[in-house]
């Protein structure tokens, strides 16, 4: 009698086996991970050939964001910082790879599994999608595609790993030594010698599952097909922002330009970590949009509306045509930490504000100016702010169109407020409402109504936890005002007395400002503290505050060694 492993199950025999024997667990989950790709890659590319639509990836993340508590927002800017989004989506490609392949295990015994499983998935990437900031049954479309052709190419696979010719079989145990190969890999030596180095049985050693030629062709096809989805999806984005980046063109002057930043505006010891101007590829981004928007200019306007007199709609060539001006503003997120980097600085180009309030007709009534973006993102902040700040809807940003992951073709840039506030990007939209009558994105997730940027005050040179010579040494940083201006900085090194910094010259009320201090510093470990006073001699607020839900303060220390 023959041994077990060696026995060959006569054909009409193997045309019964049930799915568990003629498929193994690698099999079933490289099937639902393929047949998940596939049903991504069809998504994709259904969302990239029409407006209005979602993919599923996305859809379930601009969810996820928008579902996320605060502290999970802290959590994820504080480990991740200008990375997040990027976490964000590797995450959920390892759960959708990890749900897919489960998904394709279990299906193998029970094929409702997969049925169940896969059109979960599209359902909630369609609910996501529906239920988003801009949802609409439209945007739902892709997801529900995706969960079809997951299932169908789920069921492809199996079938041609599982079925076909008696001996066929995509798994298909083989036999200790003298056994025969199939059928088909009998007929083909060629077929047959690859079946054995895929196995790493050659010379008749026992088998492991073996890879018939229709197996492999239909896992072959179905991968091509993804990837020839998934290349389409990829070209049509690549279209649309190229259409985006031909109508970007050389912005006409302002009406004034500004004089050119003065040399004493540095200080040396800053220029090269942290310049007055902050080039455009180095400036932050914080905001909740997964993929950057690549808006078409051809098809976008912004609209006025909400309490005007005359709702106003505005082309991207109407906004270029109207007196732009220049101004020097510093921006800063609400995350920032005492002592944080989410700040940036630059030279705006764009149209003020208030003109385009006026050429609306702002009620007198309206209390607040919501943006829209056209993601659906909104910020809102208070109409006195405009008493105190030079708003701009700019386009322009140091010296070049707005890049497109800083708000082409148009953003509001407020000084004085926090972005989470008023820095809509990618704005199509601006309503003049009531502060009852609208909250701006963050404020139902826990952060203030109104959000006044608030003094602060940081050292950058030397770095915290660094080395640095005994002897002279320079103590430089930055410090803010918005609206008010910096007057005065002091520092303090270890129990010592406060001492004055030297300022560098002032560009702008609305910008930060550089300092310098000379230290004589002696060897041993030694902690150093910074701390501002406005242009009306108020003193930086000292008591350590978390941002949320208002802005972080406190005196900015770091600890350095001397040797």
């Amino acid at each position: 009698m023959k041994p077990r492993a060696e026995r060959i199950l006569p054909d009409d025999t193997e045309g019964h086996e049930t799915p568990s024997r003629q498929l193994g667990r690698a099999g079933g989950g490289a099937a639902g991970l393929l047949a998940g790709l596939t049903g991504l890659a069809g998504g994709e590319l259904l969302a990239s050939s029409f407006d209005g639509m979602l993919s599923p990836i996305i859809g379930v993340g601009n969810r996820a964001v928008d579902l996320a508590p605060p502290f999970a927002k802290r959590f994820a800017i504080s480990t991740f910082g200008t990375n997040d989004k990027a976490a964000l989506l590797i995450g959920m490609a390892i759960a959708i790879a990890a749900f897919a392949i489960t998904t394709g295990i279990l299906a193998r015994r029970r094929r409702w599994v997969g049925i169940v499983g896969l059109s979960g998935f599209g359902a909630l990437g369609a609910l996501a999608a529906i239920s988003g900031r801009s949802g609409s049954a439209r945007a739902a479309l892709p997801s529900l595609l995706a969960a079809a052709i997951a299932i169908v190419s789920l069921f492809l696979l199996f079938a041609g790993m599982a079925q076909g010719s008696p001996s066929q079989r995509f798994w298909k145990r083989g036999s200790s030594s003298g056994s025969k190969l199939t059928e088909a890999a009998s007929d083909d030596p060629v077929w047959a010698g690859i079946q054995q180095r895929i196995s790493g049985t050659e010379g008749g050693q026992a088998q492991p599952p073996q890879v018939s030629r229709r197996g492999f062709l239909t896992f072959g096809a179905v991968a091509a097909g993804a990837v020839a989805m998934g290349g389409a999806a990829r070209a049509l984005q690549q279209q649309t922002a190229n259409r985006a980046k031909s109508a970007i063109r050389r912005l006409p002057l302002p009406r004034k330009r500004l004089a050119a930043i003065p040399p004493d505006a540095e200080v040396a010891d800053l220029a090269s970590i942290n310049p007055f101007i902050t080039p455009n590829k180095d400036f932050y981004r914080i905001d909740t949009a997964l993929v950057v928007p690549k808006v078409d200019v051809s098809k976008w306007t912004l609209t006025i509306d909400g309490l005007v007199t005359r709702k106003r709609v505005y082309t991207y060539d109407d906004l270029l045509a109207m007196n732009l001006i220049e101004q020097d503003i510093t921006l800063t997120c609400v995350s920032n930490e005492v002592g944080g980097i989410l700040m940036g600085n630059a030279r705006w180009l764009g149209i003020p504000l208030e003109e385009l309030l006026a050429d609306a007709g702002a009620d007198p009534g309206a209390s607040q100016i919501i943006g829209r973006s056209v993601d659906g993102w909104t910020a809102g902040f208070p109409t006195a702010a405009l008493k105190r700040s030079r708003a701009l809807v700019a386009v322009g940003m140091n010296g070049e169109p707005l890049p497109f992951q800083h708000g082409f073709p148009a953003r509001l840039v407020v000084p004085g407020i926090y972005g989470y506030a008023s820095a809509t990007k990618w704005l199509d939209k601006i309503e003049l409402t009531t502060l009852d009558a609208a909250d701006g994105y963050w404020v139902p997730r826990g952060y203030a109504k109104e959000a006044p940027i608030k003094m602060g005050s940081r050292i950058d040179v030397p770095r915290g936890l660094s080395t640095i010579p005994a002897g002279k040494s320079a103590i430089a940083g930055i410090a803010w005002s918005q609206t008010i201006g910096i007057g005065r900085v002091e520092v303090k090194v270890d129990n010592g007395p406060w001492q004055e910094a030297t300022l560098a010259a002032e560009v702008d009320i609305d910008t930060w400002r550089q300092w310098k201090f000379e230290w004589d510093a002696p060897t041993g470990q030694h902690e150093i503290t910074v701390r501002a006073f406005d242009a009306a001699g108020k003193l930086q607020t000292e008591e350590r505050v978390a941002p949320l839900p208002n802005g972080a303060t406190g005196w900015h220390q770091v600890v350095v060694f001397v040797s």
